[in-house]
C-alpha cells in the first residue's frame, strides 16, 4: 500500500487546473489524481496531454462534491494510507503535502488535519474556507480564526501554531483512509457545502481528531464552482446545516438550535426580502423545506451512540459577537 494520494475533483475546470495543477505538479512528492464529474468540456483533454503523470478517475454523471469524492475515492480503496482532497483552485507552497502527512503519521490519534488557508486573490488575507482553523459556535454557525462571518483578517503570522479544532477545511485536507471510509466518506445527500464539517463532527463522535498545521500555507481562489454570493450556495448550506446537526446531536438539543436558527434565518430572509434579494430569500425556506422533507431519511442515518460537544471554540453565538458587538477577529472572542 502507498502512503497518499492528492485527489482533485473536477467538473468543467479545464481554466482553473491550466492555473492552479502546475504547483501542484512542482511541490507534490506524492501521487497526484483527478475525479472527473462528468466534466462537458475539455479538460481531460487538456490532462492528457498536457499532464499525463495525473492519473484520471472517469464518473459517468456529477455526483457533486460528496458524491464525486464519494464514488472516485471508491476506486483508490487499499491502495493508500492518506488522502489529501484538494480543491481544484488551490495554489500549493514547497513541502506542503509531505508534512501533512507527516503530522498524521506523527499524530495517531487524528483522523485529518488542514493547512494554513490564504486567499490566492489577495496572499495578505485569509481565506474564507477554513482560514486558520475551523470551530463551530453553540447553534453550528462555522466560524475560523482568520474569518469571523465575512470579514477577514490579514495573516501577520498570527496562526503558524497547531491547534485541534472542529473541522478542516474541504478545499485542503489530509485524512487518514480507513478514517474516511468507516464513516462512509461524505454524505451523498448534501451533495455540496457543509459536507467536511459534517464528517469531521462524526470523526470527532468516534473519538478522533481534527487538527490545524500553520506552518503549510495554501492559497485558495474561491468560488470556483459555486459562489459564495449565490442563492443556490445559501440554500445548500441551510439544508445541509440542518441535516448535520439533526444528525449529531440529541433531538432535544436540536429542537433548541433549531428554534434559535429558525428565528435568526427568518429575519435574515425578511432583509433579503427588503433589499431585493428574493432569491436569496426563498433559497432560506427551500432549505428549510427540502429538510423537512428529507426527515426520515435523516433519522435513519442518526445515531444515538457517542455525543460531543457542537464546538470547542471560545464562541457560543456567533451572529451576535459579529453583528451586535462588533467583534472583527478570533482574538475578540
Amino acid at each position: 500500500m502507498k502512503s497518499c494520494a492528492i485527489v482533485i475533483l473536477n467538473y468543467n475546470g479545464e481554466k482553473v487546473l491550466s492555473t492552479f495543477l502546475p504547483s501542484v505538479i512542482a511541490f507534490s512528492v506524492y501521487d497526484i489524481w483527478v475525479i472527473d464529474n462528468a466534466s462537458t468540456d475539455s479538460s481531460l483533454e487538456f490532462l492528457e496531454v498536457n499532464y499525463p503523470q495525473v492519473s484520471l478517475i472517469k464518473l459517468k454523471a456529477n455526483f457533486g462534491f460528496t458524491g464525486g469524492y464519494n464514488w472516485g475515492l471508491e476506486e483508490l480503496r487499499g491502495k493508500y494510507s492518506y488522502f489529501i482532497l484538494l480543491n481544484s483552485d488551490v495554489e500549493v507552497t514547497q513541502g506542503w503535502d509531505s508534512k501533512l502527512i507527516g503530522f498524521l503519521n506523527k499524530n495517531t490519534d487524528y483522523a485529518a488535519v488542514q493547512p494554513k488557508i490564504l486567499s490566492w486573490k489577495d496572499k495578505s488575507l485569509f481565506d474564507y474556507a477554513g482560514a486558520g482553523g475551523g470551530f463551530l459556535d453553540a447553534f453550528a454557525y462555522p466560524y475560523c480564526r482568520g474569518r469571523m462571518w465575512d470579514i477577514l483578517e490579514r495573516d501577520q503570522g498570527q496562526y503558524n501554531d497547531s491547534i485541534p479544532v472542529d473541522w478542516a477545511s474541504g478545499a485542503c485536507m489530509a485524512i487518514d483512509a480507513n478514517d474516511f471510509f468507516d464513516q462512509e466518506g461524505f454524505d451523498g445527500h448534501f451533495f455540496a457545502h457543509m459536507e467536511e464539517i459534517d464528517l469531521c463532527w462524526r470523526l470527532r463522535r468516534a473519538r478522533r481528531k481534527i487538527g490545524y498545521l500553520g506552518e503549510v500555507t495554501v492559497y485558495h481562489q474561491g468560488g470556483a464552482t459555486l459562489d459564495r454570493g449565490s442563492g443556490k450556495k445559501l440554500y445548500l448550506n441551510i439544508r445541509n446545516s440542518l441535516s448535520m446537526i439533526f444528525k449529531n446531536t440529541s433531538l432535544a438539543r436540536f429542537l433548541w438550535v433549531f428554534l434559535v436558527k429558525l428565528f435568526l434565518e427568518s429575519l435574515a430572509s425578511v432583509g433579503y426580502l427588503l433589499s431585493g434579494k428574493y432569491d436569496f430569500a426563498a433559497a432560506v425556506w427551500k432549505g428549510y423545506f427540502d429538510f423537512f422533507k428529507s426527515i426520515g431519511l435523516r433519522y435513519a442515518q442518526k445515531s444515538l451512540e457517542v455525543q460531543v460537544p457542537i464546538g470547542s471554540g471560545p464562541c457560543n453565538l456567533l451572529f451576535f459577537n459579529v453583528k451586535v458587538l462588533g467583534k472583527r477577529k478570533f482574538s475578540d472572542l
